[in-house]
């Protein structure tokens, strides 16, 4: 049955991607002769053409997948078994995420690199604006904290993946500088870029890195924020690019042999875990939704879509693949992780579950051929993930202090994003907001719908094939803060109640701008 689920959701996300994805794309009007913004606005920074449309998309690939599409998945099951949450992952990607991510990216090359934030400026009001830019500093600053905070952590418990994970930024320099230096041939450069990566993984397979004594989370925290302000600072192309670029490729490999192991050894499921309506942490709907999260549709995909990519674009036709396809590559890692635990796993472990242990438990067992290899290349993939989550909403979150306080100077602006982050860290004040993360982070994503649109219905094109998914994200959204309200105000935690209200009120806020601004263009 393994087997079965995994070649129709393929055969299903490949459907949608010739089809659905090529109406998106007439729809749009996507131009080939248009120029980008990667070059009227080159500025060897931020501004930078991709060499080659397979680059960018291993960067965007690995900035938008972090571990949110493998721990969404995993959680889901635990509560709700693998049905519900296929059929949302499935779906959800299809007409919700994949939309989302498409739209926004292509939005932003139309309107110069312009981030979601300024182009809900634009199209709605300079008040929407403002608020839904200190809830998206607010948000990124959050996953900052809890991304380094989570790295930090695997390095001290896992640490045979240190050499692999920071091993990956010297070797991505010198992918870049291959590329776009010396101008060597990109299959050229991956090869020895892939074969440094492989070396890599045997190191830090055979030599694990330990720091020793009760202040190695801190020294990995410093070492990793180190790391993050110059990955925010330095030119794309010289190490954010090549850096997930290379990254991308694990991930495919864990894609081709989870297939493989799939096909050849298809495994039993826990009839158990098929379906469930309810869990200790709420009702299948709405929570199960925004707990697969990132699996079908994430907010945090638009920031990096206007945020980075925007700006790296070298032609429009290749949003559909970049937006569109790496989307629905997404929900294909997200429907392996959940076959991963489904049919990996004997059992769920009791007590409070660590999702990415249960993934590269499961993951070893499906890729057998792999060996002892196969658990720990798991965890390496997820590693190398959440660097790459952290550095481009480093850099995303450095976009959005310059838009907030017009302060132009990239080295005080990333300061400014890591104290505050490492901060969170340092007190662990965090924790108290990361179970509104989740609801947080898809309602970033119907506000993103929403701003897309009103440009859509500005340029006389067909804004309901954004503002359906925007209504559908706002429902989810909108009742699963009114659960959470109600369980924080029973427990008395009064902090995550009124937070539960600041957001729904945001939202609210943000809807009525937009009707607005619908009316007067109706005029």
């Amino acid at each position: 049955m393994s087997t079965l689920i995994f070649i129709v959701t393929s055969l299903i996300f490949l459907t949608a991607y010739f089809s659905y994805g090529k109406f998106l794309s007439k729809t749009l009007g996507i131009d080939a002769k248009r120029k980008t913004p990667a070059d009227t606005a080159y500025d060897g920074v931020d501004y930078v053409p991709a060499r080659n449309s397979f680059i960018l998309f291993g960067h965007h690939f690995a900035s938008i997948a972090g571990a949110g599409p493998i721990v969404g998945p995993v959680f889901a099951y635990i509560y709700w078994g693998w049905l519900g949450a296929l059929i949302w992952i499935v779906f959800g990607s299809i007409f919700i995420g994949a939309v989302h991510d498409f739209v926004s990216l292509f939005i932003s090359v139309r309107e110069g690199g312009a981030t979601i934030g300024q182009i809900a400026e634009k199209y709605i009001s300079r008040r929407a604006s403002i608020v839904f830019l200190i809830f998206l500093w607010l948000a990124l600053i959050l996953v900052i904290a809890v991304f380094a905070k989570f790295c930090a952590s695997s390095f001290i418990s896992e640490p045979k993946i240190v050499f692999p994970s920071l091993g990956l930024i010297p070797v991505a320099i010198i992918v870049g500088f291959l590329i776009y230096q010396k101008k060597v041939n990109i299959f050229a450069a991956t090869v020895v870029g892939l074969i440094m990566l492989t070396f890599l993984i045997i190191l830090g397979n055979s030599f694990p890195l330990v720091i020793t004594g009760g202040n190695a989370y801190i020294i990995w925290l410093v070492i990793l924020f180190i790391y993050s302000f110059f990955a925010s600072i330095f030119p794309v192309n010289v190490l954010l690019q090549p850096r997930d670029y290379i990254s991308s490729f694990l991930l495919f490999f864990g894609i081709a042999v989870a297939f493989v192991g799939i096909v050849l050894k298809p495994l039993p499921l826990a009839p158990s875990q098929v379906f469930k309506f309810s869990s200790p942490i709420g009702p299948i709907f709405p929570m199960m939704f925004i707990t697969v999260a990132c699996g079908a549709i994430s907010g945090f995909h638009s920031l990096v879509s206007s945020g980075t990519t925007s700006k790296q674009l070298a032609k429009e036709t290749d949003i559909q693949k970049i937006g569109y396809g790496a989307m629905l590559l997404e929900g294909l890692l997200a429907v392996i992780a959940l076959i991963c635990v489904a049919f990996g796993l004997r059992s769920i472990p009791q007590g409070e579950p660590n999702v990415i242990a249960m993934f590269a438990q499961g993951f070893g067992r499906i890729v057998f051929f792999l060996g002892d290899y196969a658990k720990f290349i798991a965890l390496v993939i997820v590693n190398a993930f959440i660097l790459t989550t952290l550095d481009t909403a480093t850099r995303i979150t450095r976009f959005l202090t310059q838009e907030l306080t017009g302060i132009e100077n990239k080295y005080l602006t990333t300061g400014i994003v890591i104290a505050v982050a490492g901060y969170f860290c340092i007190s662990g004040s965090f924790q108290l907001l990361w179970p509104m993360f989740g609801a947080s982070n898809q309602l970033v994503a119907g506000l993103a719908l929403l701003v897309a649109s009103s440009y859509l219905l500005k340029q006389g094109r067909n804004y309901k094939i954004t503002l359906i998914p925007a209504i559908a994200m706002f429902i989810i959204t909108f009742v699963a803060l009114s659960v959470k309200a109600q369980q924080f105000f029973k427990t008395g935690n009064y902090l995550l109640f009124s937070l539960s209200i600041v957001l729904t009120l945001l939202g609210l806020f943000i809807i009525y701008e937009f009707i607005k601004r619908k009316k007067e263009y109706a005029k």
